[in-house]
């Protein structure tokens, strides 16, 4: 199945991306990821990628296939924005420059997601732990 690329201009800029829908175990339960890419200056400029873990709790019986959470064009714009805020050089031929979760998860989230190390290594924290931490620093929603 082929991906489609996307573009967004930022600052006077062209940008072009694609979010690729995965997932990845936890100690209780699967869910799921999006690995952003973004590219400044071509496929052959410095990639940015960014691996967001879905912070839908609790998760939905067959939680991989059913949780809906998609990176929003806004959300790439922060995304993308933060990036260069933290040395990405697009221009810079070759190589990837990752957002990960060990050295921005703390800087660094979305509403709905958080970085994750899982896609890249086995050594990132435990998603499932992470995802009920997140849901539960939610605030409460008002009673109808």
């Amino acid at each position: 199945m082929r991906t489609r690329l996307r573009r967004i201009r930022l600052d006077g800029r062209t940008y072009t991306w694609r979010a690729e829908i995965g997932h990845v175990r936890g100690s209780g339960d699967c869910h799921r990821c999006v690995r952003l890419r973004a590219w400044g200056a071509g496929k052959t400029g410095r990639a940015l990628q960014a691996d967001l873990l879905s912070t839908a709790w609790p998760a939905p019986s067959g939680a991989c296939a059913t949780d809906g959470s998609y990176p929003t064009t806004a959300e790439v714009r922060a995304i993308i924005t933060y990036a260069l805020g933290q040395g990405w050089p697009p221009d810079r031929r070759g190589g990837t420059f990752v957002l990960s979760e060990r050295e921005h998860a703390a800087r660094f989230a979305l509403p709905g997601f958080l970085l994750t190390d899982r896609l890249r290594t086995a050594e990132g924290a435990d998603p499932t732990a992470r995802v009920i931490k997140a849901h539960e620093a939610r605030p409460a929603a008002a009673p109808e």
